[in-house]
């Protein structure tokens, strides 16, 4: 095949993959392409959105490729504002009917500069003011926008297509002349395609036939949505996912055709033959294009600045704010002169560099919104990142972690020895960010400042779970295939092939298998929505629509149609704001503290604390921020930290890298036994000496380089990144470097060689010093409050998580652990919040019953503080509003035992809602008075009696699965209370801990069955899901057919169950694939070696030994069992009971005996008793033939 000839033809309407679940071209394959073919350039025109611009335009760029930026938008025939139904024209099948989004295409091309700037304006004003089903512009934005523009007159969809193919030609003319008079002559172009459907023949014949009569030159598209033939199928199934349709409904959108793909020059012209100017005019347009965009410039924002601090430039007003802020940290703790002048010197630094680099602004800004968070008593975090390394930005209260006393670097943060943009991330109470970014979009502008946008797309799993949804296939097929994938970040299907045989045989032998596995992959990767970052805020000089296009977030943000990478590509400054629930939770504990201690600083309390280290060390770390992972909380134990350096370590050590490595249990080595620590060389000591002769952190491979070897700490930083990113050019010539400057310091050249390659095996698993000093802090923090302040903490934990009955079940079983005391909700006594009460007591907070929400319970407490306690259940029916404390609310309520302070059983509250409402609804019904007017204030206002049924409580059983229904989970009393003594003797994880086991980990789990649901396999055979749950969460469990017929007779509500088997982890979460059960009775067989029966010989009687006899015969099974007869406390005789009469030991046998005989009665032994030991040893001799004795004494 000959190579293809250039410069023949030109695609100019395009829909990458940001065309959301429309256009299947990913952009690198696309451009790929493109060059292959030779095309000179190609042209982007995604629907209403600029989202891929950038990507687009580099990878064109990369590829020798012109890129042409554009957009088919959607154009209003009325106003951009006008959110009415419009009338369609008469005449055509759609005339006279009302549409409530009628928009029609139009495709813009960007020819220059100024072009690509309005475009930008265009695509946002048409998201911003527009927006009504989809982002639409109208004839007055384009006009007022038209410069630099060229236009085409779009597909099917486009208005004068649209017209003419429904027979009317004037309007379509009308239509046709309005647009050239926006562009201009010459920039006003007619869309002819070659895609084989009937009507665009129609739509091409016409076109062409007005191009003649108006003058208005055609040039020819294909509308490319996926790229090759072959895609059409692909394509198809991504329209079925917009829709939510399946492949097989008669009724889905589809296109009709399989000619949308990028085909080559040779196939349009073969397919225009007859219309040759309309494939000229695609190089003579792109011929025109010519556009470049500024990737190296940056428009760093400006501060602005208050009241009274006008009078001084930008740069002093930093210089002064970060001195001043250095004076006031001195007066916090103790520093002797010569420590000051090391700070102060240090500062001083820092701020030179900051004012060489032109970041003095920047810093005003992070500091101005962080001063105002705090102001308003909104929690800001001590630190994040690198940032946590600059002095200035500790003097200023950017952060709060000292980084002279920690061995913080500032190089690792900025280094003026490579220019690159400050990254200050900021942490805010979660529920209060809002507030600052509020307050920075006053400050500077709603035009100047915006959220970010992030995308999601189709990963491994997901795309084989949505293809196979697509072609019709079953659940159970789906979730076969898609659990042989691995959960992994970046698992890729061709990566999950590899890694699983199984997977892989399975798309060898199964056709089916095979084509969803094909289809699924074509479509992996795909762009599949767009939302908003989690913390990313630009903030702007100027208008942000001349730098980026913008749409709004479904909350009415502002957001970039650019990924924050993008962002930055095109020279704005990005501010991380994230919201930390820990903060809410500190904020929260420390308020309740502050009630009886007013004067408690959570930023004052001593790093030293032993008590604190001692909790840490017994594994507590439930609530603890960082720390909470079974695998973490393992960790901590071995390394028992009882410094706060090792808290810094312990977070940074605690990744796959150092673990894997062994770096991990060196590092717990050392610390245990110091004779192990090494150092390869003496000036390592003060480097390594915190982390026990380790590097742990890149910061210490900095200060190696500095110390050892005389890199200035830019250097140094420059050393790091080479060694992270592992480049063998950049390493060998660093490595010349730092051996050449150590030997000049000294240092034998083989010595040297080694330190680097140490370095460089480390600086691998090195972790940012900073950071993980910053987060420890945090964590301490947290562990400081539990250890000493722990009602405050668990009151404040319990209601950070309100929303989330998983974790406040997970929060009440850690509650009592502490012999934290948690009352039931109460009408009268609860807030919205839980509330601290005297002697290690909380009182549930009604905002945490399920089915009741913030506004009913605000309903509630106003109520309440107007008119004081409810005094019955009816007292409360008749204050309450029902249109916010609603008939489903105070059920929730009553379930909970919200109402047992007015004397109300559970059971007759809920009886008595009905009636109650009945009541309530005639009483506050209006009367018609029977009296004149004149005597109407005689007349005496009779309130019927409250209707009420007396009905007695539920039991148990009933009681605690209503309160679990009103709450989530048990409050009062846990259905697993009665097996906590077999939960701890079996020793195996929570389900709580489960999740920092591996997935295909083999575990061991105990719990009570809360759901059971019998399926059965395609053979007809019966199998289970059941739900385990134990104190603090829920498992999901399949039982195959084997293991469910083995359990299938025990297997009921709240029936205990010791099952094992393999963890699995999909999109929706954890399950065990379970390999076998042991119910409760087979479980004391497991747990148990022998039953004890102890029996008093005064007041004996034959009566006794038979009605022991009987019960023992009742409970056959494998255990053998023990009678001790017993004088006082001194055992006098023991006589074995015959091993026909082994029993089993069920709660039945237990409770049995222990009626008949006292409730010190029976005795469980993990270990035989050696009389009874040597009695079953002689059985067995006796069994093989030999003498037994019969008894044993």
């Amino acid at each position: 095949m000959s190579a293809p000839r250039p410069g023949r033809f030109v695609h100019l309407h395009l829909h990458t993959q940001y065309s959301l679940l429309d256009g299947a071209n990913k952009i690198a394959p696309l451009m790929e392409k493109c060059a292959r073919l030779g095309m000179p350039a190609v042209a982007m025109t995604d629907h209403g959105n600029l989202f891929g611009a950038l990507e687009f335009y580099r990878e064109a760029q990369k590829h020798g490729v012109k890129p042409i930026l554009g957009c088919e938008l959607y154009v209003t025939p009325r106003s951009r504002f006008d959110r009415e139904e419009l009338l369609m024209p008469s005449g055509g099948p759609h005339g006279g009917k009302k549409i409530n989004n009628a928009s029609f295409h139009l495709t813009l091309l960007a020819e220059n500069l100024t072009g690509y700037q309005n475009l930008l304006e265009i695509v946002s004003r048409a998201h911003l003011e527009g927006f009504y089903y989809r982002p639409r512009a109208d004839f007055e934005l384009l006009y007022r926008h038209r410069e630099g523009l060229i236009a085409l007159s779009g597909c099917l969809k486009g208005q004068v297509s649209y017209l003419l193919t429904r027979g009317e030609r004037e309007r379509a003319c009308a239509t046709a002349d309005l647009f050239r008079n926006i562009f201009g002559p010459g920039r006003y172009f007619f869309e002819l395609q070659a895609n084989g459907l009937e009507e665009q023949r129609v739509a091409n014949r016409e076109l062409l036939s007005l191009s003649r009569e108006m003058k208005i030159p055609v040039v020819a598209t294909n509308d490319c949505h996926y790229l090759d033939r072959e895609d059409a199928l692909p394509h198809d199934i991504l329209l079925c996912l917009q829709t939510g349709k399946t492949l097989d409904d008669p009724n889905r959108l589809r296109f009709g055709a399989e000619e949308f793909y990028l085909k080559s020059p040779d196939e349009v012209i073969e397919a225009f033959r007859e219309i040759p100017e309309a494939v000229e005019n695609t190089l003579a347009i792109a011929e025109r294009i010519d556009l470049t965009l500024d990737l190296k410039k940056t428009y760093m924002p400006e501060y602005v600045p208050d009241v009274g601090e006008t009078g001084r430039t930008i740069n002093e007003l930093f210089c002064d704010r970060s001195r001043e802020g250095l004076e006031v940290r001195f007066g916090e703790k103790e520093f002797d002169a010569e420590r000051k002048e090391l700070y102060r010197a240090r500062l001083e630094r820092e701020i030179a560099v900051i004012l060489e680099m032109g970041f003095a602004g920047y810093f005003l800004i992070v500091w101005d919104f962080i001063r105002k968070a705090r102001e308003q008593g909104i929690a800001v975090g001590p630190g994040r990142g690198s940032a946590a390394g600059s002095l200035v930005a500790w003097s200023l209260r950017i952060t709060n972690i000292d980084p002279i006393a920690f061995g913080l670097l500032f190089e690792r943060f900025l280094n003026p020895e490579r220019v690159s943009l400050p990254d200050i991330d900021v942490d805010f109470c979660m529920n209060r960010r809002g507030e600052v970014i509020d307050y920075v979009m006053k400050k500077y502008g709603a035009d100047r400042v915006s959220m970010i946008a992030t995308f999601g797309t189709m990963g491994a799993k997901a795309s084989i779970r949505d293809v196979g949804r697509v072609l019709g296939m079953t659940y159970s097929e789906v979730d076969r295939v898609a659990k042989m994938i691995p959960t992994a970040l970046e698992m890729t299907l061709e990566k999950a092939l590899e890694q699983n045989k199984e997977f892989r045989e399975l798309r060898e032998k199964d056709p089916a298998i095979d084509r969803l596995v094909s289809l699924s992959m074509k479509l992996e990767g795909i762009t599949r929505h767009a939302s908003i970052h989690a913390a990313g805020i630009v903030i702007s000089q100027d208008p942000l629509s001349g730098h980026v296009p913008l749409m709004r977030g479904a909350g009415g943000e502002t957001v970039t149609q650019f990924t924050k990478d993008d962002v930055e590509k095109v020279g704005l400054v990005k501010f991380d704001f994230l919201g930390l629930t820990t903060l809410t939770l500190i904020e929260d504990a420390v308020r309740r503290i502050r009630v009886h201690t007013p004067e408690f600083d959570i930023d004052r309390i001593p790093l030293d604390d032993p008590g604190t280290y001692a909790f840490l060390q017994g594994g507590k770390t439930l609530g603890i921020f960082q720390l909470e992972s079974r695998g973490m909380t393992d960790l901590l134990v071995k390394l028992a930290p009882e410094v706060f350096e090792d808290l810094i370590a312990l977070l940074a050590l605690y990744r796959p890298g150092p673990i894997n490595s062994g770096m991990v249990d060196d590092f717990i080595r050392r610390k245990k036994n110091p004779r192990e620590i090494v150092y390869e060389h003496p000036d390592l000591e003060p480097i390594l000496r915190e982390t026990y002769g380790v590097i742990v952190y890149q910061e210490q491979v900095m200060q190696i380089a500095n110390v050892l070897a005389g890199f200035s700490l830019g250097d140094a930083d420059l050393l790091r990144r080479a060694m992270g990113k592992k480049k063998p050019e950049e390493m060998e010539k660093m490595k010349g470097l730092f051996i050449t400057g150590a030997v000049e310091r000294k240092t034998d050249r083989t010595k040297a060689d080694h330190i680097f390659e140490l370095m460089a095996h480390f600086a691998g698993y090195g972790f940012n010093k900073s950071h993980s000093a910053a987060y420890a802090l945090i964590s301490y923090q947290t562990a400081y409050l539990k250890a000493h302040y722990p009602v405050e903490f668990w009151a404040a934990l319990l209601t950070n998580a309100l929303d989330d009955t998983e974790k406040i079940g997970t929060f009440l079983a850690g509650a009592r652990e502490l012999d934290i005391r948690v009352l039931s909700p109460d009408i009268n006594e609860s807030l919205l919040d839980f509330t601290v009460l005297p002697g290690r007591t909380i009182r549930f907070g009604l905002g945490a019953v399920k089915n009741v929400g913030r506004q009913a319970v605000e309903a509630i407490l106003e109520i309440r503080a107007a008119g004081g306690p409810f005094l019955s259940f009816p007292d409360f029916m008749k204050r309450i509003d029902g249109h916010k404390v609603n008939r489903r609310v105070v059920e929730a309520l009553a379930k909970a035992g919200a109402f047992d302070s007015l004397g109300t059983t559970r059971a007759a509250a809920m009886a008595n809602i009905d009636p109650l409402l009945e009541w309530v609804a005639g009483i506050k019904k209006p009367k018609k008075s029977k009296m004149g007017k004149l005597f109407r204030e005689f007349e005496q206002d009779s309130e019927p009696e409250a209707p009420w049924t007396a009905v007695p409580e539920w039991d148990e059983k009933t009681l605690l699965k209503a309160e679990r229904e009103g709450l989530g989970f048990y409050l009062s009393r846990h259905p697993m209370t009665p097996y906590m003594k077999i939960a701890e003797e079996l020793e195996c994880p929570t389900l709580g801990q489960l999740e920092g086991q591996a997935e295909g980990s083999t575990v061991s789990v105990f719990g009570i069955v809360s759901a059971i649901r019998e399926l059965k396999t395609k053979k007809g055979d019966k199998m289970a899901q059941v739900t385990l749950m134990d104190f603090e969460q829920s498992l999901e469990m399949v039982l195959f057919p084997d293991t469910y017929a083995s359990c299938q007779g025990e297997l009921a509500l709240s029936a205990p169950l010791y099952v094992t088997g393999t963890l699995e982890r999909n999109d929706f979460g954890t399950k065990l694939r379970t390999t076998r059960v042991t119910t409760l009775s087979q479980l004391s067989s497991v747990l148990y070696k022998m039953v004890s029966i102890r029996l008093r010989t005064d007041g004996l009687a034959r009566r006794d030994l038979e009605d022991l006899r009987e019960i023992l015969a009742a409970h056959p099974g494998p255990l053998p069992s023990l009678l001790e007869i017993t004088e006082m406390v001194t055992p006098r005789a023991r006589y074995i009971i015959p091993t026909r009469q082994n029993v089993s030991p069920s709660e039945e046998l237990i409770h049995r005996l222990k009626s008949r005989f006292g409730p010190d009665a029976v005795v469980l032994s993990k270990e035989l008793d050696p009389a009874l030991s040597t009695y079953l040893i002689a059985t067995r001799t006796r069994s093989q033939g030999r003498r037994e004795p019969r008894g044993a004494r």
